[in-house]
């Protein structure tokens, strides 16, 4: 029983649609119903790195034309390193340049309580996505965050049976790009488009071996030069006017770093301006009344950005440093747990 097509108006007798909330009952039909994802938040002039763009859009466009090459061209693209390295918002990056509209899954929708339903919803997202090629003639993919995380093999982690039927699905669209079912009845002239995939995760070794093998996947190694990351992190502070060597001597104040310190270095600067809000607003003891009890008409404090200074940074990374070193230094769990070590 379909019944997002049943609540919709010319389906349902008008008594039941009614006028007063538009024609279809069901008023965020439209929003559910679309599985892509666009990326107007991004708003800025981010800096894509040319080697990770080259690699990406030359997979994209191998898969479009697979028919015209006579070269047998691997499905899939992993893209893996080291964390926090922006393997994902280069991709978007690239997806909103590019004009596609991908389908997005995460590694948390790669488990189920039920056997063969993370299986199924590949499939039914690899078809969304060459629906969207199909029908609305966009360019589309399917892309799959950190993989290794919802199906990579750690230490004594347990294999399930959603893990080998996500691999055994993965590498039966790789065999079979047309030809993909999702329970419904074989059809001779039912040939799904072609649609690339692209994963990411920090360590393919924890993956299914066959999956990974040359044919089925591309591998890609990402890890940004000094000349990526002090390209990216300008652009990521270019609201705040700082100039290209102040940005390079930060990055050189903490190397070694992955990029999304520079992002957190940004946020801590903020601590103390929102502190300040707080009590500009009657402290800590009004924060609900204030912030979800509001009455009509009422405005909270304009909020003021702080000025964002190199000290400022600085101090702000030096905080986060002495903060991974502690987690490093202390690791409380050993003492949480050393009657087990025995």
């Amino acid at each position: 029983m379909n019944i997002a097509v049943g609540a919709r108006s010319g389906v349902v007798d008008d008594l039941f649609v009614g006028n007063f909330l538009g024609k279809d009952s069901d008023i965020v039909f439209d929003y559910r119903q679309k599985a892509t994802r666009t990326f107007q938040y991004l708003q800025g002039d981010y800096y894509i790195a040319p080697l990770f763009l080259d690699k990406v859009a030359c997979h994209i466009v191998k898969n479009y034309i697979a028919h015209l090459l006579d070269i047998k061209i691997p499905l899939i693209l992993g893209i893996w390193g080291g964390k926090g390295q922006g393997k994902t918002f280069q991709t978007e990056l690239i997806f909103r340049a590019m004009g596609i509209e991908p389908v997005i899954m995460s590694a948390g929708e790669l488990e189920s309580e039920k056997a063969g339903e993370p299986g199924r919803l590949i499939r039914d997202r690899y078809r969304t996505a060459s629906q969207v090629i199909q029908n609305q003639g966009k360019m589309s993919c399917l892309m799959i965050n950190d993989l290794d995380a919802g199906v990579g093999r750690f230490g004594n982690t347990q294999m399930t049976v959603n893990n080998q039927i996500v691999a055994g699905t993965l590498m039966n669209l790789v065999d079979n790009p047309t030809r993909v079912s999702i329970g419904q009845t074989w059809r001779e002239s039912d040939v799904t488009h072609r649609v690339p995939i692209i994963v990411t995760g920090n360590d393919f070794s924890t993956l299914y071996a066959p999956l990974i093998r040359d044919g089925r996947m591309e591998k890609y190694y990402w890890q940004p030069d000094s000349e990526d990351i002090i390209n990216i992190v300008h652009r990521m502070y270019a609201k705040d006017g700082l100039s290209f060597e102040e940005v390079s001597g930060i990055v050189d104040t903490f190397p070694n770093q992955a990029l999304d310190f520079y992002g957190a270095l940004r946020s801590r600067t903020y601590d103390q301006a929102i502190l300040k809000w707080v009590d500009d607003i009657g402290g800590h003891e009004q924060l609900s009344n204030k912030l979800l009890k509001q009455k009509k008409g009422d405005m909270l404090p304009t909020f003021i950005p702080p000025k964002t200074t190199i000290g400022a940074l600085i101090e702000s990374g030096n905080s986060l440093v002495k903060e991974q070193e502690l987690i490093m230094n202390s690791k409380l769990s050993k003492e949480y747990m050393k009657n087990l070590e025995d």
